[in-house]
């Protein structure tokens, strides 16, 4: 005879109501509750195949962008292909997408979330690349399913799937050390952003697998923005700082306004310098030379944290996860061949 809600509401002292919503992931409950019944449930051989597939038809999906700073989120064209991914596979499951952007110097979180509570939402894909922890920790109190995208923090239980920065960062910093001979520099974000800082993180483990030492990169810090880091590495040229025979540079805005800078002081790329980026905008296969960069697939991105989502939706899962996407070179102009 199979387990019923009943037995374990009995089993752990609790109301049948607060086990029903548990195991239907439904709100109500606090995280902690709805852990302990889920592994009792487990524990006791609960058939979590009955439950309905089609929660659904009880509300929406919610893909949310949380703006802080606004200097990465404010080049719209990166999350498009991640977008498109996220309304593929919620069409191929019948689910409805809606998309919320909350601005966190303008928009009142507590009231966003209270209106979340009402409005049918039953799962959130959040955007977290200029969210802080604290922050996050406040959309994980609304006890639905969250998956965050484009980070993870270690102290929020929810599930997340982001890009292998470190892993772009070591190969693209691999290439430059091989094709040019040198040590790279680094062209660094001025703005905090903990992506930024695990691409840092390959960058020096390259350094250093390569018999470098840390100290002897040249770092320059510039927006993350075509006109900003133009604007600051063409101040850093007209000051007379050392420079690099090679960089990698945070991300392609950086790498494409820093490049404009150096050939308007005439610097032949790559002849004199060498340069990395990361993303694969767009503009990285048009500028003149062709831009050298780590390649996201942002579709394949969007559609992974939507099934994760579904997943977690439609049956109560113990255990969060944590998915981290391959990344690849491309190489173009802007580096020498090996």
């Amino acid at each position: 005879m199979s387990v019923t809600a009943k037995q374990i509401a009995k089993k752990l002292n609790i109301s049948e109501t607060a086990v029903s919503m548990a195991l239907n992931n439904r709100p109500g409950v606090s995280t902690q509750t709805r852990k302990r019944i889920i592994q009792q449930a487990e524990m006791m051989g609960y058939d979590f195949s009955k439950l309905s597939r089609k929660a659904n038809n009880h509300g929406d999906i919610y893909y949310i962008i949380y703006r802080a700073h606004n200097a990465i989120l404010n080049y719209t064209p990166i999350f498009n292909e991640l977008i498109e991914g996220i309304e593929q596979e919620c069409r191929n499951n019948d689910y409805r997408l809606k998309t919320l952007q909350i601005y966190e110097h303008i928009d009142d979180l507590e009231k966003c979330l209270e209106d979340l509570r009402y409005k049918g939402c039953i799962g959130i894909i959040l955007f977290g690349t200029e969210m802080s922890e604290s922050v996050a920790k406040q959309f994980y109190s609304l006890n639905i399913p969250i998956v965050l995208i484009d980070t993870y923090f270690d102290r929020v239980e929810c599930s997340s799937i982001s890009i292998n920065n470190r892993q772009g960062a070591y190969f693209a910093t691999n290439l430059l050390i091989e094709t040019t001979h040198e040590q790279p520099g680094y062209l660094k974000s001025s703005y905090e952003i903990k992506n930024f800082n695990r691409r840092r993180d390959g960058f020096y483990k390259s350094i250093i697998s390569h018999g470098m030492s840390k100290s002897k990169s040249i770092i320059h810090e510039l927006s993350p923005s075509i006109e900003g880091a133009y604007s600051d590495m063409l101040e850093i040229l007209n000051n007379g700082d050392d420079i690099a025979k090679c960089y990698f540079a945070d991300n392609d805005l950086i790498a494409i306004g820093a490049m404009r800078a150096f050939k308007e002081k005439g610097y032949r790329i790559p002849e004199d310098i060498s340069i990395v980026g990361f993303d694969n905008i767009s503009e990285s296969s048009i500028v003149e030379p062709a831009l050298t960069t780590v390649d996201i697939p942002r579709k394949f991105m969007g559609q992974t944290a939507a099934l994760q989502l579904i997943r977690e939706i439609q049956f109560p899962i113990p255990h969060t996860v944590k998915t981290e996407i391959s990344t690849s070179i491309v190489q173009r102009k802007s580096t020498k061949k090996i």
